[in-house]
């Protein structure tokens, strides 16, 4: 198979070599048996077990007994421990759509499999986005979603603006689950009793001339009870994916 990588251009980051294996290896040292992989992973499974916020450097030589300073002769920064966390935290892509599967049912798949990831590690929600994607896990992610409307008549670009869609789409409504669930745990309120609670303080707050609209969701009840996230989440995917159908519609049209 004919070589595609092109060398040319600016030097790539640190983080990006150090994701591609495209580093030199370390001169040997008191400590041969670190790996990028092993810091890696070391630092997930802190990110998993105590957030974002217990990932340090020393943290991170401490899960593996090492020194601190060890560290840094294989990853440069923490920035670029963050960067390498992220691509080892989203984990493999979900894989090509099935052979049966039209554009949607592929898209589907995908947002869930991304929103599942998210779910599981929230941590990855307060990581900042520094750029596009560029470490290997990141654009398989890219590669499976923009296969699931291969076969539509969109222009290249506009695939890659529904992908920023909706993968913008999940990572808001993961942040947003996220945020309400860490609010609701410190102020003591148990699961399931958040909506009611809301809906009660609402009604001893406003009058119905006033808030004519707000007072018709309250009388319909749809504050009574906390929502099914996933059910939130379906609703606003297929409101997204409604609008892509249109737009291919049009195109085909």
């Amino acid at each position: 198979m004919a070589e595609t990588k092109d060398d040319s251009g600016p030097a790539l980051p640190p983080a990006i070599q150090s994701a591609w294996g495209l580093r030199e290896r370390p001169p040997k040292g008191p400590r041969p048996g670190l790996t990028v992989a092993g810091i890696v992973d070391a630092a997930v499974r802190v990110a998993d077990a105590d957030g974002l916020a217990a990932v340090s450097m020393s943290r991170v030589a401490k899960e593996l007994g090492a020194a601190t300073m060890a560290l840094y002769r294989h990853i440069a920064s923490k920035d670029d421990l963050l960067t390498l966390m992220v691509d080892a935290g989203y984990g493999p892509a979900p894989g090509p759509a099935a052979p049966d599967d039209d554009w949607r049912a592929g898209l589907t798949r995908w947002a869930w499999a991304e929103h599942d990831v998210l779910r599981q590690r929230p941590w990855l929600l307060h990581i900042p986005i520094a750029g596009p994607p560029a470490t290997p896990q990141q654009l398989g992610w890219l590669e499976d979603g923009l296969g699931c409307l291969d076969g539509t008549p969109l222009p290249e670009g506009a695939k890659m603006s529904i992908l920023l869609l909706v993968t913008g789409y999940v990572r808001n409504e993961a942040m947003l689950t996220n945020q309400i669930a860490e609010g609701s745990r410190a102020a003591g309120v148990e699961p399931g009793e958040l909506m009611p609670a809301y809906g009660a303080m609402v009604a001893r707050l406003i009058d119905p001339v006033r808030f004519p609209a707000l007072t018709r969701v309250l009388d319909a009840g749809v504050l009574d009870q906390d929502d099914d996230p996933d059910d939130e989440f379906t609703f606003g995917l297929d409101r997204i994916l409604d609008g892509v159908e249109a737009l291919i519609a049009r195109r085909t049209a």
